[in-house]
């Protein structure tokens, strides 16, 4: 390379035009490597690049089942050779166990909804006998909502796993958790660029929880008509609220410099993080609404790194 670069990890291509754009404004060469194509040549040094991972839950819904061992092969030998990664092997493999985050939410000390897993078909009707209802089932490795379905009584759950309406989680865990119920239908979803709070947004979920903000997803329908916007700004949720105060520390421990986390509030007063996402996609509502967008914010942090990587400078002397 004649200069120092981000190699950018994904397995969607339509994710990446925001960040495409904020990159080329920041003046940053940024290339892309596809997850579902991935050679390495291991007697060979990986690049001399700052390598950053986009790896999506939700990879096996566009044809890249294997993205996760992709990453981490990438990821394991660019960290082996000292290369600056951001999102490295430690958040690949957040990103793809809900059951991981749960167990560091719950032991950095915040409240995490009550949860089993269970990883066999035949122990489900079981396990939601003892667990109780109302609960909803989701998938460990989930992404887009992906297996989340409500149920208030556990005959209607046996029902539909008789009848095979339980959709297959990919990696063979189901979750069976709590019924949170808030106040008002949305979540709050806190964003971290370079391990730093940027910002909060207010998701509607009155339709249910396959939500996307990717700029890909706001395109007009074949009526023409652009879908009406879920998301919005929270600037009352800041860098001082309790919740993301600990969020920051506990991404920071984890070495995760870019995220999306979200939360409920509970109409009982409960604060419940329960998605950690390492492969966060910015609303464009959100973003024009905002003095700094998210996809900015990270195209600066990233220009940052690559300096240092120009200049020679070890990322841990920053």
């Amino acid at each position: 390379m004649s200069e120092p670069s981000v190699l950018v990890l994904h397995d969607n291509p339509d994710w990446l035009p925001p960040f495409e754009r904020a990159f080329d404004r920041a003046g940053v060469p940024l290339e892309p490597v596809h997850l579902g194509d991935v050679a390495l040549d291991l007697a060979a040094p990986p690049p001399l690049a700052v390598h950053w991972s986009r790896l999506s839950a939700s990879a096996h819904t566009r044809g890249v089942p294997h993205a996760p061992e992709a990453a981490q092969a990438v990821l394991s030998r660019a960290e082996a050779a000292g290369r600056r990664v951001v999102n490295g092997t430690r958040a690949a493999a957040l990103e793809v166990s809900k059951v991981r985050q749960y167990a560091l939410l719950r032991a950095a000390g915040l409240d995490v909804p009550r949860t089993t897993a269970v990883t066999d078909r035949a122990a489900l009707r079981a396990a939601a006998a003892r667990f109780g209802a109302p609960f909803i089932t989701k998938h460990n490795r989930g992404g887009k909502g992906l297996g989340v379905q409500r149920f208030d009584d556990v005959e209607t759950f046996a029902a539909a796993l008789d009848a095979g309406l339980l959709d297959e989680p990919v990696d063979g865990v189901w979750l069976l958790q709590e019924l949170l119920v808030a106040p008002e239908p949305f979540v709050t979803r806190a964003e971290f660029v370079g391990g730093r709070f940027h910002y909060a947004v207010r998701v509607d979920t009155s339709t249910g929880f396959e939500l996307c903000p990717a700029e890909a997803c706001a395109l007009p329908g074949a009526d023409g008509v652009a879908p009406p916007p879920l998301f919005a700004l929270r600037p009352e949720v800041t860098a001082e609220h309790p919740v993301v105060v600990r969020l920051e520390r506990l991404l920071a421990e984890q070495g995760i410099e870019i995220a999306g986390v979200e939360f409920f509030e509970t109409v009982d007063g409960r604060t419940v993080p329960y998605d950690i996402n390492t492969n966060t996609n910015y609303s464009p509502d959100v973003e024009e609404s905002v003095e700094v967008p998210a996809a900015d914010a990270i195209a600066r942090f990233f220009a940052g790194l690559v300096r240092e990587l120009a200049g020679g400078v070890p990322a841990s002397a920053r």
